[in-house]
């Protein structure tokens, strides 16, 4: 019963003024699973019901991303150091690069982490998994975060109902 599934996920993405349905699953006469935002029939066992919350399309993170974070989770350590950690956040920021964010200035702990970590307080420090860049330099931490599998771009996001539009006109050649 894969396509009631797509369908029912289909509806879902479409729905954009989605706050909150009741879906139900269950398995039918023939053993296939029947997923449905109706009740089954009174005499059906073992039905699950599920609260399906906001739009898929407002889930944020994409799949890329998520996958990366699990993999190789990205941890900055920086402090008001100026222009190279002020340009470090700015980068994971553009890039949509999911961080913790770690202040040795004002945490004694982290100072004692960065400490034993890197043997040394310079910031900014970047851990992606348990790879780590020292100081900031922006094609290095470009590449790291290729390798971990971080999307190269924050993926532009249009408010529901917004007009995608259409692609420019080809320009006119000059006849020869």
């Amino acid at each position: 019963m894969k396509a009631g599934w797509f369908v029912l996920a289909a509806c879902l993405v479409a729905s954009a003024s989605l706050s909150a349905a009741q879906v139900y699953q269950w398995k039918d006469e023939q053993g296939r699973t029947v997923y449905s935002d109706q009740p089954p029939p009174p005499s059906t066992r073992n039905v699950q019901q599920k609260a399906m919350r906001g739009n898929v399309i407002e889930g944020g993170e994409s799949y890329a991303s998520r996958t990366a974070r699990e993999k190789s989770p990205v941890t900055l350590y920086a402090s008001d150091c100026g222009m190279p950690c002020d340009d470090a956040r700015k980068l994971l920021g553009e890039r949509g690069v999911p961080f913790a964010s770690k202040d040795p200035q004002t945490n004694p702990q982290v100072q004692t982490e960065l400490k034993k970590l890197t043997g040394k307080l310079n910031v900014p420090v970047l851990m992606i998994g348990n790879d780590r860049l020292d100081g900031f330099e922006a094609g290095q931490w470009q590449t790291a975060l290729d390798r971990a599998g971080y999307p190269k771009t924050l993926p532009v996001r249009q408010p529901a109902g917004t007009p995608v539009p259409a692609a420019p006109a080809p320009a006119p050649t000059a006849a020869r």
